[in-house]
């Protein structure tokens, strides 16, 4: 989309400004490859925009360290540093989450995960960030672990300009419909399929 223009006529009553300024909820979902690494493509864009960063991971483990993390952490200490681009926080579930160290989260997943969303729950009525990553959110929703209408009505009214995008497989159906862009990764091949392992510097 050229110089992101549309051609779609709004009928919102609100100005181009305004509209620049809604806050968006992004999903990336499918069997596919990518959803991750596109969502961490836009929090480098939010980085860049000078907007402090969060990122949560609910369902990798602590052991599982992502060059994404690296970076963005090392864009983090950049700004620190020097003012440059925007804070970034990043949380991991298998850790425990940094907030309570105490919490075994090996032990018990789906407390972990409660415990992280009723943390991200009190970030956004806080507005603690400007752009938050939940990935692999959509797990806990699949899988029970938290209520889908629940979380849909926070997401929904989250107050001012906080920008949200989930990442993770079979996104609920009530979370789509409430979503402003929703992408769905289609796997066509993958060398996992011939029984080839992981690759560093391509799955992490």
């Amino acid at each position: 989309m050229p110089h992101a223009c549309t051609n779609a006529e709004p009928n919102d009553g609100l100005s181009t400004k305004q509209r620049r300024l809604r806050p968006v909820l992004v999903v990336n979902t499918g069997e596919g490859k990518g959803k991750t690494t596109a969502a961490v493509g836009t929090a480098l864009r939010a980085w860049h925009q000078g907007w402090r960063v969060g990122v949560f991971q609910f369902v990798k483990s602590g052991r599982w360290h992502v060059g994404e993390q690296d970076a963005l952490q090392a864009l983090g200490q950049l700004h620190e540093e020097t003012g440059v681009g925007g804070p970034v926080t990043w949380e991991v579930m298998g850790t425990g989450w940094s907030w309570a160290r105490s919490f075994d989260a090996a032990e018990n997943p789906e407390a972990a995960a409660r415990e992280g969303w009723r943390h991200v729950s009190d970030l956004l009525a806080h507005e603690a960030f400007d752009f938050y990553l939940l990935d692999e959110f959509t797990y806990p929703m699949d899988w029970g672990w938290l209520d889908v209408n629940e979380v849909v009505e926070i997401l929904v009214n989250r107050s001012g300009t906080q920008h949200v995008v989930i990442t993770g497989r079979r996104a609920p159906d009530a979370l789509i419909k409430v979503a402003d862009i929703v992408t769905e990764m289609t796997k066509i091949k993958h060398p996992f399929d011939l029984g080839q392992r992981g690759q560093a510097g391509i799955e992490w």
